[in-house]
């Protein structure tokens, strides 16, 4: 069975949720058109002082790891390009 996108995203965001999870976090897929996905903090992740931190150093990473189509992940206000 071929997989969408949404469910390609989805399963990379089941391996970071239980990180976010240690903080009381979350994240939830909005949408994906094209080549750019967004996300939306949740939780205690969405009110954290240090976000950019989260979103680069655990999210960005794993969708440039587990997605190689996707080219700019939009995360609440943040835009991130994803670079080869």
């Amino acid at each position: 069975m071929v997989k969408t996108k949404e469910q390609e995203v989805e399963e990379v965001l089941e391996k970071i949720r239980p990180a976010l999870s240690l903080d009381m976090g979350d994240i939830r897929l909005v949408k994906v058109e094209d080549s750019t996905v967004y996300l939306e903090l949740l939780g205690a992740c969405s009110t954290c002082p240090v976000p950019d931190i989260t979103m680069k150093d655990v999210i960005i990473v794993a969708i440039k790891n587990f997605l190689p189509w996707v080219k700019q992940v939009q995360i609440g206000q943040h835009k991130f390009e994803i670079t080869v």
